[in-house]
């Protein structure tokens, strides 16, 4: 059971009580009649052989709120996009895949980028980015509500919790982001505990209680992947194409609504996924790349809000972080022995040392190019550009998955597996 207590400038949520999956869903469905609601997933092609995926679409089978299900797909030739759309089909909801690597959707893109709007690169903030645009295509859905596809500890009450403060009209928020533990026999969440928070902290030292820096501070897990927005939201939010993402969503929701209109919800008392390494020798992999990305996107927003960076505030902030960053991690290790956790002391200090170069890097990028490469365009600017681009977009997904699939459990790289229930057998 958690706490009950309310910190920062957005609504908390708690997980207290018992559960109360089944009311929420009813809910849901009643609500959802006047306020569809459309689940994005996206999802790499390789994540369609992992365990998650076959216990999130299990899960989902019983989601009869959801109204439509959206996977974006990463990059995949034709074969994978059609053995996708077989994994796929056993929801019972209506599913679309957006095949973004497929000539439909790569001749929409073109389209757009001749029109001198900035579509990012390949990746999950282009995924989800393409995953909106269709969403709205449709004209029919109030929210969408989107988590990623290696989720090991999923269960539809995370899916009605993430979704319920939206979709109720008698709460009614814009945007509600999921927040959890990650804890098996030891504390994970190194990015967020050693560097984000501590980051927003040394930050309010030196800036003061910055709006902005008092928003970020306010969510428990500023990365969660796990979120729910209303469709206006998605239709004027930029979006970063990096492992900025997260960083850059909330700092879209920041420009676009009120403070009083987010919330954050505990979804999962435990959430496990796949863990990224340090790549401390290697600043484009990992939680190295991650650190610096996220870093970036940080000051660019700050900069955004008219904060005039310098050598010398890049200098201040390195070694303050360094303070802040060392005295929280000693927080981390009295709470992994109370609570009779491994912890590696020399793994985290080294976290922290890495997390440190990150800050330079990024503080010598920003410094180089203040602007660097430019958000995604919002959907609202695109059809300003392009007013029947939602058609095309509608036209592209619906043909792509409205080809026959053909025998597509004996097709060269299909692994002719589906996600099935938990009596065996397919939905």
């Amino acid at each position: 059971m958690s706490d009950f207590y309310q910190t920062g400038v957005i609504a908390t949520f708690h997980r207290l009580g018992r559960d109360n999956t089944g009311r929420l869903e009813e809910e849901l469905s009643w609500y959802g009649h006047e306020r569809p609601i459309a689940l994005i997933l996206p999802s790499l092609y390789s994540e369609l052989e992992g365990d998650a995926l076959n216990v999130i679409l299990r899960e989902l089978g019983t989601a009869g709120y959801i109204r439509e299900v959206v996977v974006t797909l990463g990059p995949a030739s034709e074969e994978e996009f059609i053995c996708a759309r077989e994994y796929f089909s056993v929801l019972p909801q209506k599913t679309s895949i957006i095949w973004n690597t497929g000539p439909r959707v790569n001749d929409i893109c073109r389209v757009i980028e001749d029109a001198g709007l900035p579509i990012g690169e390949y990746g999950k903030g282009r995924a989800a980015w393409m995953a909106y645009g269709y969403v709205l295509s449709r004209q029919e859905f109030h929210a969408v509500a989107l988590h990623d596809c290696d989720i090991l500890t999923y269960s539809r009450n995370m899916l009605a919790r993430l979704c319920y403060p939206v979709i109720n009209p008698n709460l009614d928020y814009d945007f509600c982001k999921g927040y959890y533990s990650r804890v098996t026999d030891r504390l994970y969440g190194r990015v967020t505990r050693l560097l984000v928070t501590p980051l927003f902290r040394t930050l309010q030292r030196i800036l003061g209680d910055h709006q902005l820096l008092v928003f970020f501070d306010s969510f428990r897990y500023p990365l969660a992947g796990e979120f729910s927005m209303d469709v206006n939201l998605a239709k004027v939010n930029k979006v970063a194409g990096d492992w900025g993402l997260e960083i850059g969503v909330l700092a879209e929701v920041y420009r676009n609504t009120s403070a009083r209109r987010v919330c954050q919800v505990d979804i999962a008392e435990n959430y496990d996924h796949k863990h990224q390494d340090l790549s401390a020798d290697d600043a484009a992999k990992g939680l190295n790349k991650m650190g610096i990305d996220i870093c970036k996107a940080i000051f660019r927003t700050l900069a955004s809000e008219g904060i005039v960076f310098s050598e010398a505030f890049f200098k201040t902030l390195m070694a303050t972080y360094s303070i802040t960053a060392q005295d929280m991690l000693k927080r981390y290790e009295d709470d992994a022995a109370v609570n009779n956790l491994f912890f590696d002391r020399h793994q985290e200090s080294l976290a922290v040392e890495i997390f440190t170069k990150g800050i330079k890097k990024a503080s010598e990028i920003i410094t180089e190019d203040p602007l660097g490469v430019p958000l995604i365009s919002s959907w609202d600017r695109v059809i300003s550009a392009i007013p029947d681009i939602l058609s095309m977009i509608r036209s592209a997904v619906e043909d792509d998955n409205q080809g026959p699939f053909g025998p597509v459990s004996h097709r060269p790289g299909c692994h002719n597996r589906r996600a099935h229930g938990k009596d065996g057998r397919a939905f």
